[in-house]
C-alpha cells in the first residue's frame, strides 16, 4: 500500500527501549548471581534460566509499546496500537481529535465510538502537532472522494 502518512510515537518509543534494556539487565544480573547469595537458599540453574526468562518475557512486554502506529492514505487508516491493527474507510472516519488532558488522540467513528491513536503522544509535542495536520489535511482531501 502507498501510505502518505506514516506516524510512530518519539519519545515513548526511546523510553520503552530503555526499560527493556533495564528490565533485561536487571534480571541477566539477577539470575547470574542469584546463585552467589548467602540468603540460606539454594539456588539451582534452572532456577536462574527461570528468573533470566522473566527478564526476557518483562523487556518483551515493554518492547510493546514501541508498536503504536498512525498509518494513512488514498485507501484509508490504519491504526495500530499495542496489542492490534484496526483499517478504516476515509468514509467512516469522522474527526481526529484531541480531548483536552488526554495525552493521545482518538479517531472519531459513526455511532458515538472512537478509537485511540497511540502513535501521536501529546508529549511529542511539535511532531504530534504535525502528525494531526497532516492527518486532517488528508482527511479532507479524500473523505469528500
Amino acid at each position: 500500500m502507498n501510505w502518505e502518512l506514516d506516524v510512530r510515537p518519539r519519545r515513548s518509543v526511546r523510553i520503552a527501549i530503555v526499560v527493556a534494556v533495564m528490565l533485561l539487565a536487571f534480571f541477566v544480573f539477577g539470575g547470574i548471581v542469584l546463585r552467589h547469595g548467602s540468603t540460606g537458599v539454594q539456588f539451582r540453574t534452572a532456577d536462574q534460566a527461570a528468573m533470566i526468562g522473566i527478564g526476557v518475557l518483562c523487556a518483551g512486554a515493554a518492547l510493546l509499546f514501541t508498536r503504536p502506529r498512525l498509518r494513512a492514505g488514498a485507501d484509508g487508516v490504519l491504526v495500530r496500537n499495542i496489542l492490534g491493527d484496526r483499517r478504516f474507510e476515509w468514509s467512516q472516519i469522522r474527526g481526529l481529535s484531541f480531548p483536552d488532558g488526554k495525552p493521545w488522540p482518538r479517531l472519531e467513528l459513526p455511532g458515538d465510538e472512537y478509537v485511540p491513536v497511540l502513535a501521536i503522544r501529546a508529549a511529542d509535542r511539535d511532531h504530534a502537532v504535525d502528525a494531526v495536520r497532516r492527518f486532517r489535511a488528508l482527511g479532507a482531501k479524500y473523505a469528500a472522494s
